[in-house]
């Protein structure tokens, strides 16, 4: 019991918020328009357990943290690539993180696509609600961005 307490700090800590955020269950773009408290209180909470990378577009948790098991390596809060939404990067293969993302969705990821040495799924929840995963096409690849986005930068 003493080891299993001494190991605790070691193991990613599950953040249900982060998950909900990944996923689209949640969508900082709604809280913006329809519940700014419910919006700040989520930022405060980021910025508490992430910090900035540099200049660059995503932040590092300053503890571990994880969804569904899998450790999160990177944040993304304001966008996927071109796309706005919010995003993490998890340890964790396309296989694992697809079968992690598609049991907290309950659903089946529908268009699935390889080109330009990527793999990449989606699944349209709601209007303004695209889930998508995204990894290198490597067998190599140990790492999945997992993420919702909102819209398309033009």
């Amino acid at each position: 019991m003493v080891l299993a307490l001494a190991m605790a700090p070691v193991w990613a800590a599950d953040d249900p918020g982060l998950e909900r955020m990944a996923t689209c269950k949640d969508s900082w773009l709604d809280w913006n328009k329809n519940d700014p408290a419910q919006l700040k209180k989520f930022v405060d909470g980021f910025r508490t357990d992430f910090s900035p990378h540099g200049n660059d577009a995503y932040w590092l948790p300053k503890t571990k943290k994880s969804i569904q098991g899998l450790n999160i390596a990177q944040a993304y809060p304001e966008s996927i690539g071109m796309g706005v939404g919010f995003s993490l990067t998890v340890d964790a293969p396309f296989d694992q993180a697809r079968n992690m993302l598609e049991k907290s969705l309950g659903k089946k990821l529908g268009k699935c696509e390889t080109g330009d040495d990527m793999r990449m799924c989606e699944l349209e929840i709601a209007e303004q609600r695209t889930v998508t995963l995204m990894a290198e096409d490597s067998p190599k690849s140990t790492q999945t961005l997992v993420g919702c986005y909102y819209l398309y930068e033009k």
